[in-house]
């Protein structure tokens, strides 16, 4: 999982297909983050945040007694430890760095469940710049605790009232938006989604988790690679930055979709929000509404690099149930003491039924990245508990 071929491309995937006006942006994006990340003064000042602001290293946790009842050795990558409580917080302090390096004073962002917009506002309060995150008005109302965290730091929030009023309307409003404000303003892009280079950068920030589990499994399991790596998928940041640390490895790869956004699973090959990917679509063309219980996982398309690694069969990419993933979030509450975000409870889901159906070998080695913890879906489990 190294950069992307030319002109942003993994396989036939990836590409800028943005406005003309946003093509300079993107390319001036691209190159900035190529220098940055090149410079030793940049790689240091974001781990410095990472450590002192964000909380990383995060921990691997055991899961014990679920691992005992499943016949499997559980491990969780506990993102949800971090500052503002999802893997979010890694990606935005770098492209918040990023963005004050290019002189931008502005961050523009989208957010479904809105981890990336508290994130966003998380990041722009402690490096002085502005923030205006846009989220659709259904997504607003189910996620109104983070809301209320984005605007206590001083982010605005625009709702979106067009379309499916998600995840993907908030993406179209947040570019459409960023046509007018390149002067002064950088598209912080919260998922392994978009024009060139977003999908490589968001993968590259995120990649300090895989890299972090890489060295706790060396030192946590006998074999030191797991035998399955396992992330939730949505765009797929979190699972981007997990599988990175694990691509040369034997470990199998399984990215894990709700059953109502499957776009690496049963998606068809089109255009949306500046890059070529799997997206769901009707007979026409035309992209369709996905649904899930999990905000973070309700967008109709994955990123082209998993699309990718779907292609060469590098990673598997499979579907759970709204269902199945509010009784993985409470297994793992009543077992580990551990509430997940919802969309990390898609990946436990499929943990526990492939376990139970032998897809998950007896004794297997199982690494699952917990992208975030449950707080913000509190109100939604009581409704259906």
């Amino acid at each position: 999982m190294g950069e992307p071929r030319a002109r942003g491309r993994f396989g036939e995937y990836g590409g800028r297909y943005a406005p003309e006006s946003l093509v300079e942006a993107c390319r001036e994006v691209a190159e900035a983050f190529r220098e940055a990340w090149a410079d030793p003064g940049f790689r240091g000042a974001l781990a410095r945040l990472l450590a002192v602001h964000a909380g990383r290293p995060t921990p691997l946790t055991p899961a014990g007694r679920l691992s005992e009842a499943l016949g499997v050795r559980l491990y969780l990558k506990r993102e949800d430890l971090t500052h503002t409580g999802s893997h979010k917080i890694n990606n935005v302090l770098g492209q918040a760095l990023l963005a004050a390096r290019m002189g931008r004073r502005r961050l523009i962002a989208e957010t479904g469940a809105g981890q990336h917009g508290v994130a966003t506002a998380t990041a722009a309060a402690l490096l002085g710049l502005e923030a205006t995150v846009f989220m659709g008005e259904r997504d607003i109302e189910r996620q109104a605790l983070n809301v209320f965290r984005m605007r206590m730091l001083g982010a605005e929030v625009v709702p979106v009232t067009t379309g499916s009023r998600t995840l993907k309307d908030a993406t179209s409003e947040a570019m459409r938006h960023w046509v007018g404000a390149t002067g002064d303003s950088h598209y912080c892009i919260g998922s392994v989604v978009g024009p060139d280079p977003y999908p490589w950068m968001v993968r590259e920030l995120q990649r300090v988790i895989g890299d972090e589990a890489r060295g706790q499994c060396a030192a946590e399991l006998r074999t030191g690679v797991p035998d399955y790596v396992v992330a939730c998928v949505g765009g797929g940041s979190n699972a981007a930055g997990t599988f990175a640390g694990f691509a040369d490895t034997p470990a199998r790869l399984v990215g894990v979709e709700a059953e109502g956004g499957a776009g690496a699973a049963r998606g068809r090959l089109g255009v949306l929000h500046g890059c070529r990917s799997l997206f769901l679509q009707d007979d026409d063309g035309q992209i369709t509404q996905p649904h899930s219980i999990a905000a973070g996982l309700d967008y109709p398309g994955v990123g082209p690099e998993h699309a990718h690694l779907r292609d060469l069969g590098r990673a598997r990419y499979v579907t759970v149930t709204d269902d199945e993933a509010v009784g993985a979030a409470v297994r793992l509450a009543r077992t580990e003491g551990i509430v997940p975000a919802l969309e990390s409870a898609h990946a436990l889901a499929w943990v526990i039924r492939a376990a139970g159906d032998g897809d998950l070998p007896a004794g297997s080695t199982v690494l699952m990245t917990l992208s975030g913890r449950g707080d913000k879906d509190v109100s939604t489990l009581k409704e259906l508990l």
